[in-house]
C-alpha cells in the first residue's frame, strides 16, 4: 500500500516526510523535485515569505544510487526562516515564557476551532501546524509520484482558470490531450499561470486591487492526468470510487473548499443526452466528449482525467477582520501574520502533486508489485488484454 505522513511546522526546523510503498528500482532525479519546489514558490501575488525560503530537499533513507529500495523513503526540506524563529519555535521549555502567546484568532483560518479542540491557549500552537507551508512537502512527494508515473507515460499537468472575477468557463472547451498539455506548458511562462495573455492581465488587476486594499483573493485552477488506463478505482465499495479519492485528496489542500470532476457543477444544468460521453469504437474504444472528467462509476475510463478546484481567499490580511481575543473576550482585530495576497498558481501546482499521488495510489492497487519491473510486467500483460 502506498502512503505518506508529513511532520514539521511552518517556522519550525524543517519539514519531514515519509513515503512507505513506493517500489523498488525507481530512478529518482533530485533535480526534477526541486524543480517541482521552485514552481510552486512562484505566482504573482505570494508573499514575504517566498523570498526568504528556496526550497530543496535532502533524502535521508529510502534511496541509493539515485534509485529507491523498496523500504520507506525519508524527505527533508529545511526551513530557512528558522533562524529568525529559533527562540518562539524551540523545544527548549526555557523559551516559554519569554514569548508571548498568539491569542487573536483570524477568521477563516484553523486558529480557533484548533485551540478548542487541542486544549491550547497559544494559537501559534495551531497555526504554526495548519498553515500552507506543509504542502512545500506535499509537492516533494508529489514529485516522486509523478516521476513513478512516467515510467507508464502518464502526464500530469495544471492551469489557473479563475482569480476572483477574471476568468473562464473551460466546460465551452474540448479539453483532449493534447490541448491539456499545451495550456499547462504555457501556463508555466504565465505569472500567474494561466495559458491565455487576455485573461490574464485581467488576472493580474484583481490581484493588484487586493494588494491595494490590504485584502486577499481566491480563485480555482484545472488539474489533469493523461494516458490514465482504464480501470484504476472500483466500483464496488464507496472508498475505492477514484472520484471519491481524488476529490478528498484534494480538499485537504489548505484554503480548498470545493472540487469538481470534469463538468462538475454544470452537469446539473443540462439534460443527459447533451452531457453523456457517447462511445465508438476504432480499434479501441474511444470518446468525442469528456464531460466525466475521465471517471465514470468510480473508475477511470482512459479518457483524461480533469479535476477543477476553488480556493477560498487567504484568511490572513493586512486589513484585518473583527476577532475576538481568547482570553479577555474583547471585540478585537485578527492577527496578521505575513501572508499571501493570492496563492492560487500555487495552488495548482500543489494540486497537480495531490493528483498524481491519487492516481498513483490506485494504479499499484491495480498493478502492484513491490518492483519496477514487476508492476511493468503487469501492466503490459493487462495493456495486451485490452488489445
Amino acid at each position: 500500500m502506498l502512503r505518506f505522513l508529513t511532520a514539521g511546522e511552518s517556522h519550525g526546523k524543517g519539514l519531514i516526510g515519509i513515503i512507505e510503498g513506493m517500489p523498488s528500482g525507481l530512478t529518482i532525479s533530485k533535480e526534477f523535485i526541486n524543480h517541482e519546489l521552485k514552481r510552486r514558490q512562484q505566482g504573482y501575488g505570494r508573499g514575504g515569505r517566498m523570498k526568504i525560503e528556496s526550497d530543496e530537499v535532502e533524502f535521508l533513507s529510502g534511496i541509493r544510487w539515485g534509485k529507491t529500495l523498496g523500504s520507506p523513503i525519508t524527505l527533508f526540506i529545511k526551513n530557512r526562516d528558522w533562524q529568525n524563529w529559533e527562540k518562539a519555535m524551540n523545544d527548549d521549555p526555557a523559551f516559554d515564557a519569554s514569548i508571548p502567546p498568539v491569542t487573536k484568532p483570524r477568521p477563516g483560518h484553523a486558529d480557533l476551532p484548533g485551540i478548542i479542540k487541542y486544549n491550547h491557549s497559544d494559537i501559534r500552537n495551531v497555526l504554526e501546524r495548519s498553515s500552507a507551508r506543509e504542502t512545500a512537502m506535499r509537492v516533494a512527494i508529489g514529485a516522486l509520484a509523478k516521476q513513478f508515473l512516467k515510467e507508464f507515460n502518464i502526464q500530469i499537468g495544471s492551469f489557473v482558470i479563475k482569480i476572483g472575477s477574471a476568468g473562464l468557463d473551460v466546460s465551452t472547451f474540448k479539453l483532449n490531450e493534447k490541448d491539456l498539455i499545451k495550456f499547462s506548458k504555457m501556463a508555466d511562462s504565465s505569472s500567474v499561470r494561466c495559458p491565455f495573455s487576455d485573461i490574464e492581465k485581467e488576472m493580474i488587476k484583481v490581484i493588484d486591487k487586493a494588494m491595494k486594499t490590504g485584502d486577499s483573493v481566491g480563485g480555482g485552477f484545472l488539474v489533469f492526468a493523461t494516458n490514465v488506463p482504464i480501470g484504476l478505482g472500483s466500483y464496488v465499495h464507496w472508498d475505492r470510487k477514484l472520484d471519491g479519492i481524488i476529490a478528498g485528496a484534494m480538499m485537504s489542500i489548505q484554503a480548498i473548499k470545493a472540487v469538481e470532476i470534469g463538468d462538475g457543477v454544470k452537469l446539473g444544468n443540462e439534460f443527459g443526452s447533451k452531457l453523456m460521453d457517447e462511445i465508438f469504437y476504432k480499434k479501441k474504444f474511444f470518446r468525442k466528449t469528456n464531460h466525466m472528467g475521465g471517471i465514470e462509476g468510480g473508475m477511470s475510463n482512459g479518457m483524461p482525467i480533469i479535476v477543477k478546484a476553488t480556493m477560498k481567499p487567504i484568511p490572513t490580511l493586512r486589513k484585518p477582520l473583527k476577532s475576538v481575543d481568547i482570553f479577555t473576550k474583547e471585540t478585537v482585530e485578527a492577527t496578521y501574520e505575513r501572508s499571501d495576497i493570492c496563492a492560487v498558481p500555487s495552488a495548482s501546482i500543489i494540486g497537480e502533486s495531490v493528483l498524481a499521488w491519487c492516481i498513483a495510489q490506485a494504479f499499484l492497487e491495480k498493478f502492484g508489485g513491490d518492483s519496477i519491473a514487476e508492476i511493468r510486467a503487469s501492466y503490459d500483460f493487462y495493456q495486451n488484454t485490452l488489445k
